[in-house]
Parts: structure tokens; C-alpha cells; sequence
């Protein structure tokens, strides 16, 4: 196929301002399906993408178009996510295209991710195409938006194109800029193989499935093929591309994206941002690949039943080859057994990887309180990075603990600055800038612990602002504070996993409130519970869950006292010697409680 009809391209976009509406419009309008097959996010394919209506992973689908020059054009489509959390798939989405479509709600205006994408979008060095959508609504303001894409973007938004991704109305004429505005792939299939792999799977029936983009030369099947980072050559049993549903194919050439089958059994064997090239050619050039993503936040996951461990280590390798942001490490609680640290890009990712673990596998899950990765300094001079609070060493061998820190950006109405303000400022954050980005619309600029947003910060935000705040946020660096180890001990032993670090001010409160919350969860024993919040060897807090008092003298109708009494001290010995021997049940709404301690 001649490279000069192809385009390759994304979507990019805020949360909610029309992405995979607007993929389903163009399939739709270059009747690449029938009406029948039609359906509503045709690209998200996943139960919980259509459940919660956002887009998870990002999907790929070649479209053909006849454009007005005669010629038919081969457009290679990806839909990415719009939340911060996913914004390693839009990341990784960019780097196989030529082109991106900005899609900017003409009723919102320029949002937080709006600005993040495009500045994603500018580093991989793509042509920017701004696209007005949802123009049909009643309070659509057209010029106000184009005027703040220019002010905010700076990109020329004058001659943007004007959709309405629900109706169709101006998608024909988006497709003929696209033609038109968007570069053809550079890169000849009569050159050296170079392909990068920029998604995989694992297909029950298929083995592992390579997604690729073709920069270089050409694929055929019964190839010979060679995976540089793993070392391992493999021969092609299929081709195919989504068009868009799944088709086999003979060949791709340069500058198309496809799917390969070689009948791969071991996950580690791809690797996403991997150069594939023809077995002769082992010397060719590497492709620059994608940086290593570092997550941001942890959590331990254990198995209910402890026989489910092996079940857990198969299903956390097949969701780590669909999605390579996602971390894990073998540990052990005390109090959970034997289990996975797993490292996550946000509380959204968390809870998405903990839903399709038990959702896709199968598996009856125990998840930890989320936790962030500390810079740890000894007083011997030993540098330590901790993300499970159980492993943080003694208090007395600490020299100093950073923790990570954010520079949160959020756009929000003007009403609101003053809540915004307040928040951030609970939050211990620092304040950067306030900038008004028109005189509706304010950037509220802050430097913020990321342990401090981790917990239910970005509920809080939607809430005091009635859900017209958006927000983006970007590690910047590590700084020293005032960090203790809160232990929570029950009748004196300490349970890892309900273990966490806090910042020295907000020690006893936090202490306080989980300590109560945990005596409403603990279900009442035969003996006293006691429930205690410790930093070190200093009691902060104390709750008692009460023991269950099975009355003993029901059979004594009247006789003598001392026959009672007797009765009383023999249960009173046996509660003595239970509490001794006796392990609490730990519910896993225990584990939840950490979460919710500010409410």
C-alpha cells in the first residue's frame, strides 16, 4: 500500500467531551459497518468501560474514506481515554501516530486534560487539528471557545472544524481535513523491518497478541521475526487488522498498524514499546521505545483463600501484559498472608485493576489501604525507597523521610476559587499560581503531597464545586516533612496492613477516627477487643469492642450464691485463656476504613 493513503491519528480529550462518540460517527460514516452491527462506544469493548462510561484502554481501527480527489485513503483510528490515570495509554497512543484530533467541548471550553493531551501531543511532535464538539447544544458558545483553544493552546483555532459527534452533523467534512491536514507516515516498505509494539493481550486461544506500527519495511506471514528486548525470533502464523472488527490480513507495509499472532505461551516474552525486526536483520536499529512508567501509588492484594495465591500470580501476569503501567512484587502480612504489592498510576487505575482481576479471573480479593512510595535516608547513611508502611525501619534509625509531591493544576469556575483555595490548603499544599484564563474561568495552580491527594481528594474537589472542577496533576520531585508510622494494634499486636504513614500534625486525629470507625466494623468476640492507634510507644487512641456475655447462671433458679459465683469465675477463667489464644477477624471493610478516616 502506497504510504501516501494512509493517515494515522488519535483523539484526544477531557473526560466527557465526546471521543468515542466521535470514533463511532466516523466508522459510521465511512460505512465501514452496517446499521445493524452499530452500536453504541463500538470501541469499548470492556463491561466496565460501558458500565462506568469512560474509556480504559485505548483502541485501534482502520477506516477507509473516499475522499472528494477520487482517491480512497486507509485511516488508522485510535480512541484514548480521557482520565489522568489512563494518560500512559494516550502517551504511548501518540507515539504510533502522525496526527492528533483535539476535541474540545463547545459548551465546557479548555478542561485539565484538554491541556495535558495537547502538551503530549507537542512533545511526540504531531500536527494538531482542534475539533468543536457538541456545537448542537443550547449553551454552545463557538467563538468564546475558539478564542480560549488560541489563548490557552496556542494552536490556531479560527478554522476549526465545527461536529456534533451524536447527530453527524460536519463529521464528512471533518474527514476531508483530516485527508487534507494530516501528514502521510514517513518510512518505506522497501527498507530494513522496524516495527514497535505498542499494545498486547493475552487470548486464550491465540497466546500472547502484539499490536504494532509499522515504521519501516514490511510484515508477512510465515515471517521469521525477531523481539529485540526479550531476544526470542518467532515465526508469524497470522496477520490481521480491526476493520474494525477483527480480519486477517497477508501483509502490512510502512506506516500501517496490525495485529500479530506468532502463537507466543510466555507473557514475558513481549514487552510494550519493544522494536520487532526480520530474525537476518538482528543489527537493525532499535525504535525509541516509550520511557518506563514509575507508578504512583501501592496497595497490597491477597488472595481471601489463601489456595487462590497461584490462581492471583497467573491472572496479575496476564493484566501486566495488557497493561504495562501496572507494577507487582511478592509479599507477606501477618495478618493476610502471602500476596502482591502492586504499584498503580492513580486511585482510579486501583480500583479498575482490582475490579477486572476479580471480574475477568474470577478471584475473591483483600486489597490494602493505598499507600505512596517514600524516600527513606538511615542514620548510617542508607538510602531506601519504602511503599508498604511495614517495612519502614524503627523511628530511631530514621534520619529523614521525603515524601513524593505533585503540581496540581485545576481549572475551575470563579465562584469556586475561594473552596479550591481552602482544600488545597487542608491538604498541606503549597500555592503556585492563580491564573484567569478568561473571566469565567480560573487555573488554580498547587504544589500538594501526593499522599495527601491519594485519599478522597478528588471527591472532595467535585463536590465543593458541584462537579464543574477539572484536574491534572504531575510528580515534580521529593521533599522532607514531618512523617511518623501510624501503628493500629489489636489487644497489643500490631496488624501490618492496617499500618500507615501520616504526617506528624495529623497523627491523632487520623489515629482517633480509625480506631472508632474500626470498633463499628470488628464484630464482637467472646472476649474484649481492644483497639489502639500507636505511633511508636505512644498511645494515641483506644476503643474497646465489648465481648459477647453468654448468661452462664440461666439454669440457676435461686440456691445458694456461692454456686453462681463459682459459675461466673469458671467463664470469667475461660475468656481469660480465649483472649490468649484467640486471632480477631479483620472484615474487609477494615481495610476501607483507612480510606475513608477524613470523612
Amino acid at each position: 500500500m502506497d504510504t501516501k493513503f494512509i493517515r494515522n491519528f488519535s483523539i484526544i480529550a477531557h473526560i466527557d467531551h465526546g471521543k468515542s462518540t466521535l470514533a463511532d460517527r466516523l466508522i459510521q460514516k465511512t460505512d465501514s459497518i452496517s446499521d445493524r452491527e452499530m452500536k453504541d462506544r463500538l470501541l469499548d469493548n470492556m463491561d466496565l468501560e460501558k458500565e462506568r462510561g469512560i474509556t480504559i484502554k485505548a483502541q485501534t481501527v482502520r477506516i477507509m474514506y473516499k475522499a472528494k480527489d477520487g482517491h480512497t485513503y486507509y485511516l488508522n483510528l485510535i480512541d484514548t481515554p480521557g482520565h489522568v490515570d489512563f494518560s500512559y495509554e494516550v502517551s504511548r497512543s501518540l507515539a504510533s501516530c502522525d496526527g492528533a484530533l483535539l476535541v474540545v467541548d463547545a459548551s465546557q471550553g479548555v478542561e485539565a486534560q484538554t491541556l495535558a493531551n495537547v502538551y503530549m501531543a507537542i512533545e511526540n511532535d504531531l500536527e494538531i487539528m482542534p475539533v468543536l464538539n457538541k456545537i448542537d447544544l443550547p449553551h454552545a458558545e463557538v467563538d468564546k471557545v475558539k478564542n480560549e483553544i488560541e489563548e490557552v493552546v496556542g494552536i490556531e483555532a479560527q478554522n476549526a472544524p465545527l461536529v456534533s459527534a451524536k447527530s453527524g452533523l460536519g463529521v464528512d467534512d471533518l474527514l476531508e481535513e483530516i485527508v487534507q491536514r494530516f501528514p502521510p507516515p514517513q518510512g518505506s516498505s522497501d527498507n530494513k523491518l522496524q516495527a514497535l509494539i505498542f499494545d498486547s493481550w493475552f487470548d486464550p486461544y491465540r497466546g500472547v497478541v502484539v499490536l504494532v506500527r509499522v515504521f519501516e519495511g514490511k510484515l508477512k506471514v510465515k515471517d521469521k521475526i525477531y523481539f529485540k528486548h526479550s531476544d526470542r525470533s518467532y515465526e508469524i502464523i497470522k496477520l490481521a487488522i480491526n476493520d474494525p472488527f477483527y480480519k486477517e490480513i497477508d501483509e502490512l507495509g510502512a506506516g500501517e498498524v496490525g495485529i500479530i499472532i506468532c502463537g507466543i505461551k510466555t507473557i514475558r516474552d513481549v514487552k510494550i514499546g519493544d522494536t520487532i525486526v526480520h530474525d537476518k536483520e538482528k543489527n537493525t536499529p532499535s525504535l525509541s521505545g516509550y520511557e518506563e512508567v514509575k507508578p504512583m501509588v501501592f496497595c497490597g492484594v491477597f488472595p481471601v483463600v489463601s489456595d487462590d495465591y497461584e490462581e492471583l500470580k497467573d491472572a496479575l501476569e496476564k493484566l501486566a501484559l495488557n497493561d504495562s503501567s501496572f507494577t507487582y512484587d511478592a509479599e507477606s502480612s501477618s495478618a493476610l498472608g502471602l500476596g502482591y504489592r502492586c504499584g498503580f498510576l492513580g486511585l482510579l487505575h486501583m480500583s479498575i485493576i482490582q475490579e477486572r482481576l476479580e471480574r475477568e479471573f474470577g478471584l475473591n480479593l483483600i486489597s490494602t489501604a493505598p499507600s505512596v512510595s517514600y524516600q527513606v535516608v538511615t542514620k548510617s547513611g542508607e538510602e531506601l525507597m519504602v511503599d508498604n508502611p511495614a517495612e519502614l525501619p524503627d523511628m530511631g534509625e530514621i534520619e529523614s523521610i521525603a515524601e513524593p509531591m505533585v503540581e496540581i493544576s485545576i481549572h475551575v469556575p470563579n465562584d469556586y476559587v475561594g473552596a479550591i483555595i481552602t482544600l488545597c490548603e487542608k491538604r498541606r499544599g503549597i500555592q503556585q499560581n492563580i491564573n484567569y484564563i478568561t473571566s469565567e474561568r480560573v487555573q488554580v495552580v498547587y504544589y500538594l503531597p501526593l499522599s495527601e491527594m491519594v485519599f478522597d481528594f478528588y471527591d472532595q474537589l467535585k463536590s465543593i464545586t458541584k462537579g464543574y472542577a477539572s484536574m491534572d496533576y504531575e510528580f515534580k520531585d521529593y521533599m522532607v516533612s514531618k512523617l511518623v508510622k501510624l501503628d493500629i494494634l489489636l489487644n497489643g499486636d500490631p496488624v501490618d496492613a492496617l499500618s500507615l504513614i501520616c504526617h506528624d500534625s495529623s497523627a491523632y486525629v487520623k489515629g482517633r477516627d480509625l480506631a472508632a470507625k474500626l470498633r463499628k466494623i470488628i464484630d464482637r468476640q467472646q472476649f474484649d477487643i481492644a483497639i489502639q492507634a500507636a505511633v511508636g510507644n505512644k498511645i494515641l487512641a483506644r476503643e474497646t469492642v465489648k465481648a459477647l456475655r453468654k448468661n452462664v447462671l440461666a439454669k440457676c433458679y435461686g440456691g445458694d450464691v456461692s454456686r453462681k459465683r463459682k459459675l461466673l469465675e469458671k467463664q470469667k477463667a475461660g475468656k481469660k485463656r480465649m483472649k490468649m489464644v484467640g486471632n480477631v477477624e479483620i472484615p474487609q471493610e477494615a481495610f476501607l476504613a483507612v480510606l475513608k478516616v477524613d470523612e
